[in-house]
């Protein structure tokens, strides 16, 4: 089941649209204000959230900035405003779309399933590991925002331990993996490649050596703990 946050003031607006999504395999988790939305977002996990603009306390813009600030979950904003400048004030502050009342259930239904498709498709070339973020696509790793430098095979290397922590690699493997080959100089290859990953991690300020283990006789692996 999927999951849909529905935050509007309305009860009469977050009932409806709850009979639309739950056909469609929505699990909806209804909430009044934009508070109330903080405080479960922030501690559990949904799929998409519908998040009318004209609330009290805190209007839609304001809550969905706070979103951003901890979540990319996929945000629809849904008012009664047509006006082209307040649907880019909404998209500037982080939503993925913008749909107005009266809607249809078709359209945003449709919106809905384009929003997750994105946000699902962006997450797949994007991996995060206390604080490293790697960009599989364009070959970028970052830990917290300072760019690690590292070449092609070193960012595939990390890339593999990232995905399958835990889990032991002998030198032979990670060889034949990365560089799709074996040579009679896989031992120095490979722990040179090693080497340079370390160094430059640690020079970014990440905690290298509390996961990054080599395990005697056989390989390395990275532990997803410390």
């Amino acid at each position: 089941m999927k999951i849909a946050v529905l935050v509007d003031d309305e009860q009469r607006m977050i009932d409806l649209i709850e009979l639309y999504l739950i056909p469609h395999s929505y699990t909806c988790i209804k909430k009044k204000s934009g508070h109330e939305a903080l405080q479960f977002l922030k501690q559990n996990h949904a799929d998409v959230v519908i998040l009318d603009v004209m609330m009290p306390e805190m209007d839609g813009w304001e809550t969905c900035e706070k979103i951003r600030a901890f979540s990319n979950i996929p945000i629809i904003m849904l008012t009664a405003r047509d006006a082209a400048e307040e649907m880019v004030k909404g998209l500037k502050k982080g939503a993925d779309d913008y749909v107005t009342k009266p809607f249809n259930e078709e359209v945003l239904l449709a919106r809905i399933e384009a929003v997750t498709r994105r946000v699902h498709n962006h997450q797949e070339d994007h991996m995060i590991f206390n604080g490293i973020k790697i960009n599989e696509s364009a070959y970028e790793a970052h830990y917290h925002s300072r760019a690690v430098p590292l070449t092609p095979k070193e960012f595939s290397m990390l890339c593999l331990f990232i995905k399958s922590p835990d889990q032991v690699y002998s030198r032979d493997h990670l060889l034949s993996t990365i560089w799709g080959f074996k040579t009679d100089t896989e031992d120095r290859t490979i722990d040179s490649h090693i080497r340079n990953i370390r160094e430059k991690l640690r020079h970014a300020g990440f905690p290298v050596d509390q996961h990054l283990k080599t395990v005697w006789g056989i390989g390395y692996k990275w532990r997803s703990v410390n």
